[in-house]
């Protein structure tokens, strides 16, 4: 008998014919042999419509105390999904048991809006699985020591699905969401993209951290650190299909090391619109410049991503560095607050119209002149780069936000991914 965890995204929990129908395959898997642990996140926009409440009554400056309210308050769409799955499960005669965060418990630290988990005692689902019970917990949130309740940040169900199969070494964790998989890049963009069969954790951690919106990036952290399989697969295939089938459709995000993977140079383009860049002009060139700054950006638990420093010239240099967008204004405020007299640097500029496009793949290691041919490309295209920033399977780079689209695209064709794998 193997441990299953299925995570069902917003939309597959949209409506109560949804929610039925996500019933019906839980207990097929069931009914199978399987113990099943889901993890469902709240019904399809009910986050945001307790967070534009929020908003609407928010103080004018944002406190821990005002968002210790926030987390209490996003917390109870997945209240909500987990009651209603078990009501569900319960009229197609499965006995079932919903938990809450706090309940189960999962432990996190106590940084609201995006905490990180730190343990899970799973003694109290094991016990319910092994008296045949379905477990449902509720994804997205935990508890501190406190016992405050928090939240992991959006597409957070994802981190506590594995979170949770990690914990309890199950066989595999089947996240299932309104695609079918992991695509080389967003259909939306390009239609000639195309489903992998297979893809790399390593290539899946570089497209999630480069803006593929497919899984959350520390839940693909959390299932490479602690060798979780996962599968991604659509919730709107029926409820009744095959279940061998099911379970080999979608794509299989595993291990290099698999003899089956898909070698091509390049998998997948990712690429991600919530982007600004911020430089910081006229710095002393001196050691401790980059801790100076990043230092104060760090301390206010700002994410940074691509950094660069230009050559110095006559003791002064100027310093950029990459931000999530919707941290942009935090951030400039907190450089000519904090920084700028600190350093007597010459002033803080900005935009908050720049995108990040980004090439991965595990086949770029031992290829020679790939970057190069991803400049070439959008050198014909017209397209200037502002930044760069590589790793071993994958190189970015932030240009103007106005020709995304177009980037995607021509880099989509240029390495051939409309063509089918060989």
């Amino acid at each position: 008998m193997a441990l299953i965890v299925h995570k069902y995204g917003g939309t597959s929990m949209g409506s109560t014919e949804r929610i039925r129908n996500v019933a019906k395959r839980v207990a097929k898997w069931a009914r199978a042999g399987h113990q099943m642990v889901v993890v469902p996140s709240a019904m399809s926009g009910e986050t945001n419509r307790l967070l534009g409440l929020a908003k609407e009554l928010a103080p004018s400056k944002s406190t821990d105390a005002y968002q210790r309210e926030l987390d209490m308050l996003a917390s109870t769409g997945e209240q909500a999904s987990v009651a209603l799955l078990a009501i569900a499960l319960q009229s197609e005669g499965m006995e079932s048991v919903s938990y809450a965060g706090w309940q189960v418990p999962i432990r996190t630290d106590s940084s609201y809006t995006k905490a990180r988990i730190e343990s899970i005692d799973d003694s109290k689902v094991r016990n319910d699985l092994a008296a045949g019970k379905v477990v449902i917990v509720t994804g997205f949130q935990g508890v501190d020591d406190e016992g405050n309740i928090t939240t992991l940040g959006r597409g957070g169900s994802d981190t506590s699905a594995v979170a949770v199969a990690a914990a309890m070494k199950a066989q595999e964790c089947l996240i299932y969401t309104d695609v079918d998989g992991v695509y080389t890049t967003d259909p939306r963009v390009v239609a000639e993209a195309r489903r992998l069969h297979t893809v790399s954790f390593e290539e899946m951690l570089e497209m999630a951290s480069m803006g593929s919106k497919v899984l959350q990036i520390r839940s693909v952290e959390f299932a490479g650190k602690y060798k979780v399989p996962l599968r991604v697969l659509s919730s709107f295939t029926p409820w009744d299909i095959d279940i061998n089938e099911e379970a080999k459709s979608g794509t299989l995000i595993t291990f290099e090391e698999d003899e089956k993977m898909e070698q091509a140079l390049v998998s997948g383009i990712a690429f991600n619109r919530d982007e600004a860049k911020i430089s910081v002009l006229g710095v002393p060139d001196k050691p401790g410049i980059a801790y100076q700054i990043l230092g104060v950006v760090a301390d206010a638990n700002i994410d940074v991503d691509v950094i660069i420093q230009n050559v110095s010239k006559d003791g002064f240099t100027d310093f950029s560095f990459t931000v999530n967008r919707g941290e942009y204004a935090k951030t400039i405020d907190l450089l000519k607050e904090k920084v700028l007299p600190a350093l007597g640097a010459l002033e803080v500029v900005g935009d908050a119209k720049i995108c990040k496009v980004s090439i991965v793949g595990i086949g770029m290691r031992s290829h020679v002149g790939v970057a190069s041919k991803m400049f070439r490309c959008l050198s014909e295209e017209g397209i200037n780069i502002q930044m760069i920033s590589t790793s071993e399977i994958k190189t970015s780079v932030v240009i103007d936000e106005k020709y995304m689209e177009l980037a995607v695209r021509a880099l989509h064709k240029a390495f051939d991914l409309d063509q089918p794998a060989a």
